[in-house]
């Protein structure tokens, strides 16, 4: 088949797939309300129902022992909800509200199903023990999202754990309730639901395939067609759900989308058919995405409970997180180009961050006689991201990641210690990411000097709370 009659194709499979995936969503959430689903449960077949593309995709990539794009496809399909979901919704709808009850439930199931998935992909543990992890972290969640309030004491934990997540599952609630309201099914859904899986099944299908074909043909390695072209394409019907959702101010129901998708896709998509087919040798590549998809996670579950919610600032630093994911990835798939791939990334995910100004960080004076915290903040990550531009250029030749101290040093002068510890974090991202180029990746050197931009960052910070705490 010619090039463009599978680019065509591609096209019109991954339509069809993501039009039956919305139609399964709405179709199994009446067939949910017709058995009496808690919203919380409601919600859970919606993010399943959603998940749909990815998940086959995967699985149809790991039987044709394409492991590289079974386990891109879902792991980059993660990291891709986390920017969407969380970080994009939140730089659109202004502002993410959350109770931290709520973001501590979903952190404490999203962060060791996170850890599993990485340990797995490293190949540290059998996909079979992974899947056996994950179970027992989700089955248990499952159950608390099942029961009504009063039951949760009936479990025998301690009466106030029980009225914690009854609580955390009560504010949950709250907002899927209006987020997510279908009337009671009928046969009739029953039969359009198994009609829409069919459907999703055979167009996921043919995306995969000729999405396969295509890279094979034109020399793009698999991790890429996986964690970055199939990711984004099949993860858009949740994106869509998310940014709809964050603009009408359900911020838990944004979040409990982007969490429960995510558990989901490492269950269904990857633990599962790996343990029947297996997954095959540890990657680089995979390794990677894996590590990312687990530092995101932590990344933006840290920033929501620190500011109560996501607003636009912490959104594009999660974006800015993504875009520097792409450069990494790319990077690492294509190592003769690294250095232009890089210098192009790292100024993309700066421009982010700077095209809302003063808007990222709060207003006030910086240490520095007449200058905002706002522009002292955006000139350490100029700073960091410029050093980082130039040596990715350089290459091997000049190795200049020891100077990316000067983005958290350059932070410290906001007095805040947010401010400099997103600039720390800025730096260390840089610093792992430029030592590809330089050709010292994950060696002793790379690692001495990744430690020394990690201290650094970690004393300006400790100096910035102490100088908060005194002014």
């Amino acid at each position: 088949m010619p090039d463009g009659l599978l680019a065509i194709t591609f096209v019109v499979a991954a339509g069809v797939s993501l039009a039956a995936s919305s139609v399964l969503v709405s179709r199994l959430e009446r067939v949910g309300a017709r058995f009496g689903l808690t919203e919380g449960l409601l919600g859970m077949v919606a993010a399943l129902a959603a998940d749909a593309p990815e998940i086959t995709t995967a699985v149809t990539a790991l039987i044709g022992h394409r492991a590289r794009i079974g386990a891109g496809v879902i792991i980059g399909s993660n990291v891709f909800n986390l920017a969407a979901l969380l970080g994009f919704a939140a730089v659109v709808a202004g502002r993410i509200a959350l109770h931290r009850r709520v973001i501590a439930l979903e952190g404490a199931v999203a962060l060791p199903i996170a850890s599993v998935c990485l340990v797995v992909v490293v190949g540290a543990l059998p996909p079979a023990v992974g899947l056996a992890l994950v179970s027992a972290v989700l089955v248990p969640y499952l159950v608390v999202l099942g029961l009504p309030g009063e039951r949760l004491g009936r479990l025998g934990m301690p009466p106030a754990w029980a009225r914690w997540l009854a609580g955390a599952v009560a504010e949950e609630e709250l907002e899927l309730e209006p987020a997510i309201h279908p009337p009671r099914g009928r046969l009739s859904d029953v039969v359009a639901a198994a009609a829409a899986v069919l459907v999703v099944v055979a167009a996921s299908v043919a995306m995969e395939q000729t999405a396969s074909t295509l890279g094979t043909r034109e020399a793009v390695p698999e991790i890429v067609i996986g964690a970055l072209v199939l990711a984004g394409v099949t993860s858009l019907p949740n994106a869509v759900a998310a940014i709809y959702l964050a603009r009408r101010g359900r911020g838990t129901a944004t979040l409990s989308t982007a969490m429960n998708s995510n558990a989901l896709n490492v269950a269904a998509g990857l633990l599962l058919p790996a343990t029947i087919v297996g997954l095959g040798p540890a990657s680089g590549s995979g390794t990677l995405v894996a590590a990312w998809y687990l530092g995101l996670t932590a990344f933006a579950l840290g920033l929501a409970y620190h500011g109560r919610g996501l607003a636009r600032g912490p959104g594009l630093l999660i974006l800015c997180a993504y875009a520097s994911f792409v450069g990494v990835l790319l990077a690492t798939a294509y190592p003769s180009r690294s250095g232009v791939l890089v210098s192009i990334a790292v100024p993309a995910a700066l421009g982010l961050a700077l095209a809302s100004g003063p808007r990222l960080v709060r207003s006030g004076d910086s240490l520095v006689e007449g200058w905002s915290i706002g522009r002292v903040w955006i000139l350490a990550l100029a700073l960091s991201s410029l050093i980082a531009a130039v040596d990715a250029i350089l290459g091997h030749h000049i190795i200049l990641i020891g100077l990316l101290v000067v983005g958290p040093c350059c932070a410290l002068l906001t007095g805040r210690w947010a401010e400099t510890a997103s600039a720390g974090a800025w730096a260390v991202a840089l610093a792992v990411l430029v030592g590809i180029p330089d050709g010292i990746w994950g060696t002793s050197t790379h690692l001495i000097l990744l430690a020394a931009v990690v201290i650094v960052s970690l004393v300006s910070t400790s100096s910035a709370a102490i100088v908060q705490r005194r002014r």
